[in-house]
């Protein structure tokens, strides 16, 4: 069990057009792609959004690899979601094995769900890979601060979840750490069935959950020592500001979800393909 291979949350410092955008066109960017992702019908749709992510992954000058790591959490799902839809999707029967049939319409809906979640989890990826905390959570207080004037605490809110994505690489730093030690007493992780190694986890999830409170409250007791206040007054060392890229980005965003719509009218009824 080896924790180090988890990217999810992680920002990678590197120089690249991506990189330089304001965090509030990347967060409204990626909106835009899991809504298109959802909307989406259609082979042309789908090689669309293949490809434009393609493209993106390019411009972010980070390795694909990572890319494919902040999938591996998701394995399971992938998986699961595969094998439900390859032989319990009726259709035209291309294979059976006893009471379980593959069928042509199954393979293009698990393929098409598959794509559509790899899609998911890497264009989602591309905005923690590609900003810092600080600037994600500056580009969510700012982006919605039009919800203050309903009462919404925009700047908690966007706070909590910038500390939330700090923990990430935290605690799995500290997992790795502690199944080691556990490992090195004689504890064998990978051995007995479900309920075995769900047991042989207590002495791992204890400490961990133990550690997660001890930090929040260091963090908590270091923002009340600093005065730190949400809301109004508050200033920034990096004050966010549109440039001549971002408002780029913004023009092509229509255009591409347009060309995702039109792919979906022009699909029609008749099927995903």
């Amino acid at each position: 069990m080896m924790t180090k291979n988890i990217s999810l949350g992680q920002y990678v410092p590197v120089d690249s057009p991506l990189h330089r955008l304001d965090p509030r066109t990347k967060l409204a960017w990626t909106l835009a792609y899991v809504l298109s992702l959802f909307i989406m019908r259609g082979i042309w749709a789908v090689g669309l959004a293949v490809i434009f992510l393609v493209v993106i992954i390019r411009l972010s000058a980070i390795p694909p690899l990572l890319y494919l790591k902040a999938a591996k959490p998701l394995l399971i799902l992938i998986l699961f979601t595969t094998f439900m839809n390859l032989f319990f999707v009726p259709g035209h029967t291309l294979a059976a094995f006893g009471p379980l049939t593959v069928t042509e319409e199954g393979i293009r809906t698990a393929a098409y769900l598959v794509i559509r979640l790899l899609c998911l989890i890497a264009g989602s990826s591309v905005m923690t890979f590609t900003t810092t905390p600080g600037k994600l959570t500056d580009g969510l207080e700012k982006g919605l601060h039009f919800l203050t004037r309903i009462r919404v605490p925009v700047g908690d809110l966007a706070m909590m979840m910038g500390i939330a994505l700090r923990f990430i690489p935290l605690l799995s730093e500290e997992l790795d750490r502690i199944i080691k030690v556990q490992t090195a007493r004689g504890a064998v992780f990978d051995e007995g069935n479900f309920l075995v190694r769900a047991k042989k986890l207590i002495p791992v999830l204890v400490p961990l959950f133990v550690a997660s409170i001890r930090r929040a409250s260091d963090i908590a007791l270091a923002m009340d020592a600093r005065c730190y206040r949400s809301g109004e007054g508050r200033t920034r060392l990096h004050p966010l500001g549109y440039e001549k890229r971002d408002y780029i980005a913004w023009l092509i965003m229509p255009v591409y979800l347009a060309a995702v719509i039109v792919c979906r009218i022009a699909a029609g009824k008749g099927g995903l393909l």
